[in-house]
């Protein structure tokens, strides 16, 4: 009886009253400075354009207006715990979107479940993120997925048999997606080698020089945006003409601020491109972000908006505040109509099933290439 009792209390205090309106708190826990501050950015906007086209949800017959929070984890791991912990205890939140990396969301994934509050990542792609969890879900697909395809990308649209892979050891997520690939791209017969670095080198001339030494085919960077700029440049000043491509860490306009005609050509692997054909949601998105920031809209960003969205539709599903309820409708969602895609948990599962977009480099803009579907 106590058990229950608390539980009510802690669900009316999640749901107060602001002058005499109601409001529901729902968290972002994301990289707002630090190192990839970008990603963080780029997601928070998306968020606050889906907050601003649906600033409330139906409950009862009542529209309850939803206020969102945003605390900085400043790129770091132990940042993040403390950003979920504040978001929870002290803002009430009933549901956290976030953080945008897989270091930062792994440091916060244990806690969202411990507390059983629902925890959205919009692109924290590393698989222990939300493996064996049940108050976790994404947004994006996971690494085994985006390894897979990049494997399929580098062999059948690149041509490449022998790559050279630059892995950053200090991120959880480079590591993961570089091993995911490596798997995958044996099945095609291809060989690799791999050259190391940590975040934050500038320098990649012993490494990059090794690996042309070796005659790859192509150069597969895992990494994010800061490095993969400098890699480009380096590869190119040291004579490497074939292909250069990575994973979804190179999706941020910084790439490109760094890199400049040095990342020219380079293909990556991301989750949404507005002229990539992905859902009915799509277009209206684009449009209404290019209203809202004068921008062409991003990957990060429209992730994090599905994140607000698929939230939302929960609660509105749950026809309640309570976390726990609100995570059992989020588990039965099916054919969702995401702006990144349509998202349908499996049974058991919060990541989704979902084909990457292919985006290049070209004349200093992020060109949509083309989609790249799993082999089910």
């Amino acid at each position: 009886m106590r058990k229950t009792v608390v539980l009510v209390f802690l669900v009316v205090i999640m749901t107060f009253t602001l002058f005499g309106q109601e409001v529901i708190k729902i968290g972002m826990n994301f990289e707002l400075t630090g190192p990839v501050s970008g990603y963080g950015q780029m997601s928070r906007d998306g968020v606050m354009l889906a907050n601003k086209l649906k600033p409330t949800v139906n409950i009862g017959g009542k529209e309850i207006k939803v206020e969102v929070v945003a605390v900085d984890n400043k790129s770091d791991k132990a940042e993040s715990a403390n950003a979920i912990r504040r978001l929870i205890d002290h803002e009430k939140v009933v549901a956290v979107i976030g953080p945008a990396t897989s270091s930062a969301a792994l440091a916060a994934a244990s806690i969202a479940e411990e507390r059983q509050i629902p925890m959205v990542v919009n692109t924290a792609t590393n698989p222990l993120v939300a493996q064996n969890k049940k108050y976790v879900f994404r947004t994006c697909f996971e690494d085994t997925l985006q390894g897979a395809l990049l494997a399929t990308f580098a062999w059948e649209e690149l041509g490449a048999q022998n790559v050279a892979i630059m892995v950053d050891v200090a991120q959880d997520y480079v590591v993961g997606l570089a091993n995911y690939f490596e798997k995958a791209f044996e099945q095609f017969g291809g060989t690799y080698f791999t050259e190391f670095y940590t975040t934050g080198d500038q320098d990649f001339t012993a490494q990059l020089t090794d690996a042309l030494s070796k005659n790859p085919d192509a150069i597969f960077m895992p990494g994010y945006y800061a490095e993969i700029a400098l890699i480009s440049k380096q590869a190119r000043d040291l004579g490497f003409t074939g292909p250069m491509f990575a994973g979804d860490g190179a999706d941020a306009p910084e790439l490109i601020q760094i890199g400049g005609e040095y990342v020219e050509g380079l293909s990556y692997t991301t989750y949404f491109h507005e002229d990539a054909e992905l859902s009915p949601a799509t277009k209206p998105f684009v449009e209404a972000y290019q209203e809202e920031y004068n921008r062409r809209a991003d990957a990060f960003g429209a992730l994090a908006y599905d994140a607000y969205m698929v939230i939302v539709n929960a609660i509105e599903s749950a026809q309640s505040t309570d976390p726990v309820k609100i995570r059992d409708a989020l588990a039965q969602t099916r054919d969702f109509p995401g702006v990144a895609g349509t998202i349908t948990y499996p049974q058991g599962s919060g990541n989704p099933i979902k084909p990457a977009v292919i985006n290049m480099v070209e004349n200093g803009q992020f060109v949509f290439r083309t989609v790249i579907k799993p082999r089910m």
